[in-house]
């Protein structure tokens, strides 16, 4: 394999100014202005080094598949760094048609009320440090990371999934309908 193919299968991401990264063996420390997070590269097979203010990324093969996973590996710190910096804030709606549906927090669960007439409450659990605010017929997501807020969102949509019912006509459920970056309170 020639030197150019080999520069391909590397790839480097600027640590931003404000955040701090910290290296023990295949597990990442982020401390930031907003906070400090982790992330293990211990299952994703690229080789992780720190070099003065740089992540250096080294893919493990040299087939298109290893390409892709490098990127993905890039794309998730470069993602952990700007959600350190900046955050990210997802608006769910809840809609209903006839049965009032209430959301309410009780520690790292969140529970829907009265879905389509249902007794018993659904529950689902929320990921990392993931911040539900429910008000109204609006649930706000916020946090750093952008895996734990997208994870705790379609974990809400699927608790609301109407199932056994023709999903064109039953449109009840809570659903993701705004996704930016920055906080929103």
């Amino acid at each position: 394999m020639s030197t150019s193919q080999l520069e391909k299968f590397q790839d480097e991401v600027v640590i931003p100014e404000g955040i701090t990264v910290t290296q023990k063996k295949h597990m990442l420390t982020f401390v930031g202005p907003l906070g400090k997070t982790h992330k293990s590269f211990r299952l994703i097979p690229v080789d992780v080094k720190i070099v003065e203010d740089k992540i250096l990324l080294k893919a493990i093969g040299s087939k298109k598949r290893d390409y892709a996973i490098l990127h993905t590996a890039r794309s998730v710190i470069r993602n952990i760094c700007e959600g350190l910096i900046v955050g990210y804030t997802i608006k769910m709606k809840i809609v209903f048609a006839h049965f009032p549906v209430t959301v309410k927090v009780e520690g790292k669960n969140i529970i829907i009320e009265n879905f389509q007439g249902e007794r018993s409450p659904r529950r689902t659990v929320i990921v990392g440090n993931t911040k539900v605010v429910p008000g109204g017929e609006d649930i706000i997501l916020t946090g750093e990371v952008w895996t734990d807020i997208t994870q705790t969102a379609a974990n809400i949509e699927l608790k609301t999934k109407v199932k056994n019912k023709d999903h064109r006509v039953f449109l009840d459920g809570i659903y993701a309908y705004e996704k930016k970056k920055g906080l929103e309170k």
